[in-house]
């Protein structure tokens, strides 16, 4: 018997943890691991509508906006309604949010290290592309998963 989803739920949590401990010791309480899928939106690109994160992000647009409301109150992102169409707010990181960028990605840096300690690079190169598969990365066709 397969425990695949067991065995992903637990390096999730246990990964989630880790991120939550390691933002506490660099003084960004208040943010937690669902935070990152946008911060890495921002950090790639400087300034997207809600609509844009919540296709990259593969979110629903009030998941996003709540977590949107939760960066822009903790200083980290501000909204700007665009010049040539009022319809369009963009998000965009403030000062403190481009300064986080290296937190964040000493964070993620040390989080692979520790999920691929015991794997060689073969075998985190073969896991992250088995896992790619079953989310189904490239084709991003989710009618059965």
């Amino acid at each position: 018997m397969r425990n695949l989803l067991s065995s992903i739920s637990k390096i999730h949590e246990k990964g989630n943890r880790f991120i939550v401990e390691e933002l506490k010791k660099n003084g960004a309480e208040g943010l937690v691991p669902s935070h990152g899928d946008i911060l890495v939106c921002l950090y790639k690109q400087d300034k997207m509508t809600m609509k844009d994160i919540a296709e990259k992000i593969r979110r629903t647009r009030p998941t996003v906006t709540v977590l949107v409301d939760k960066l822009e109150k903790l200083g980290y992102i501000y909204r700007e309604v665009s010049k040539d169409d009022s319809r369009y707010t963009y998000i965009s990181l403030t000062p403190k949010g481009q300064n986080f960028k290296p937190v964040f990605e000493k964070i993620s840096t040390d989080l692979n290290n520790i999920l691929c300690k015991n794997l060689s690079a073969n075998e985190a190169d073969i896991l992250e592309k088995l896992l790619g598969k079953i989310i189904k990365e490239k084709g991003e066709n989710y009618d059965k998963f």
